[in-house]
């Protein structure tokens, strides 16, 4: 997570390829999502804020709190702050339901009506390694663990960890279809980087 001016901004960096935008800055009209990130990543920092600087900021903090909370209902969205790692994608507007303790990698792309959440009074709550790619409708409920590399299919629901890195699970229960990975469903700018 932020921990850093340094982080902010490499947050803010990795959000944007993973949108697949070109341009530096969201316009000023459209864009929600992108704002939304960005307003998320903002309140990410405001946290890791101490001593002076965050009494300094905490007006802004309030402006961006509010900000974040009307486009978080404008869209449908119910992120708390901190789930996600760098590197995220929302692909839609439309309900999208994060428990407050599910933690979530880098490079994630999350299609709408995706719940991440607990079940059964408990507080456990999903966490999902890096690169995945969550479909449209898919339900991860409970304390399960997801490996890197994993693609959830549209409307899938997960229920039990899935530990093989590098497959795609779909159903009801989520049962593995393919050994194929959540790379091609993502941007490639996050790889550039890698070693082939």
């Amino acid at each position: 997570m932020i921990k850093n001016k340094a982080d902010y901004k490499y947050y803010l960096e990795r959000d944007r390829i993973a949108l697949r935008r070109t341009r530096k800055r969201p316009p000023l009209i459209g864009e929600e999502i992108w704002k939304f990130e960005i307003l998320m990543r903002k309140l990410e920092y405001h946290q890791c804020l101490s001593g002076a600087h965050k009494y300094l900021h905490f007006p802004l903090y309030l402006l961006n709190r509010l900000a974040f909370k009307r486009l978080s209902i404008k869209l449908g969205f119910s992120i708390p702050v901190g789930t996600f790692e760098e590197g995220l994608s929302i692909a839609h507007y439309g309900c999208l339901v994060v428990n407050y303790k599910a933690r979530i990698g880098k490079n994630c792309r999350i299609h709408e009506t995706v719940t991440l959440g607990a079940t059964n009074g408990t507080d456990d709550a999903p966490k999902i390694g890096n690169n995945c790619f969550i479909g449209t409708g898919a339900k991860i409920i409970g304390g399960v663990i997801i490996a890197d590399d994993v693609a959830i299919a549209a409307n899938a629901v997960v229920t039990s960890d899935i530990l093989e890195p590098g497959t795609t699970w779909g159903g009801i229960p989520a049962r593995k279809i393919s050994d194929n990975s959540s790379r091609s469903n993502l941007a490639k700018g996050l790889f550039q980087d890698e070693k082939a």
